[in-house]
């Protein structure tokens, strides 16, 4: 039964995969017994993962691409094919957000946030969909935020982004399960990465924060990971169109 929960010789492209959650990711699934193809944006970034993973033989590869940009994806899957057959895991952990209240978005930044965060992941979706269906047995993992299920004061063009890709979850689970492709969202709340430490150094804000998560902590990316991993396993495969919070209990309280 021990079979059940692995990653071994999966083959798992993880966007986003050099810092915060999307990192842990990478190494928990790579711990697991995964081979990973790594996107970011930040080339140096990558190197020195790539350099670290592969000291420790372990099968790790990636590309500096900013995948918001559809020539970008488009590049990707032209070497992804080149380097494998089958896809068995796509990691959608790319995304960007910008504070503010809905009146002072310009049409750039609600562009940007919407591509980033939303359009990218459709394109992406779509181009991994003939790899997936090789794989016979595939998980599509969005990762979306408890800003998609309820109100978090600022940042509506992210909230909007984040109830897409939840809704995007449920109806590709529906259309491709009959390819044996598992859809699936984990929903982070604050989480303890480069992003959201700036936020979290108003100790007011943090207070409240803490006030309203029953656990009264930050989450770890690890803890993000570990829930990442599960769905993408045997261990998970009667689990589909599924939104699983990390959250420490916050949507039992909301704002």
């Amino acid at each position: 039964m021990l079979n059940r929960w692995t990653l071994s010789k999966k083959h798992a492209l993880i966007t986003g995969g050099t810092r915060g959650i999307g990192l842990a990711i990478a190494r928990e699934f790579l711990n697991f017994g995964a081979e990973i193809f790594v996107v970011a944006r930040n080339a140096r970034n990558l190197e020195n993962c790539l350099r670290e993973w592969q000291q420790q033989d372990f099968k790790a590869d990636g590309a500096s691409l900013d995948i918001s940009n559809p020539d970008n994806c488009s590049r990707l899957f032209r070497i992804i094919h080149k380097k494998w057959d089958r896809l068995d895991i796509l990691v959608n952990n790319v995304g960007t957000n910008i504070r503010r209240k809905t009146l002072e978005y310009s049409e750039e930044e609600y562009d940007h946030i919407l591509q980033t965060n939303l359009h990218s992941v459709f394109d992406l979706c779509r181009k991994s969909y003939p790899l997936l269906k090789k794989s016979g047995n595939a998980s599509i993992i969005n990762i979306t935020s408890v800003a998609g299920l309820t109100h978090m004061r600022t940042g509506s063009p992210y909230g909007m982004s984040k109830a897409a890709l939840e809704q995007l979850t449920r109806n590709l689970a529906v259309e491709w399960a009959d390819d044996n492709i598992r859809v699936n969202t984990v929903a982070p709340w604050y989480i303890n990465t480069p992003l959201t430490q700036p936020v979290l150094k108003n100790k007011k804000y943090l207070n409240e924060i803490l006030s309203r998560t029953p656990l009264k902590r930050i989450g770890d990316p690890q803890e993000v990971a570990s829930v990442v991993a599960f769905l993408c396993m045997p261990a998970a495969a009667y689990v589909t169109g599924q939104c699983i919070p990390v959250d420490g209990g916050f949507l039992i309280n909301g704002f």
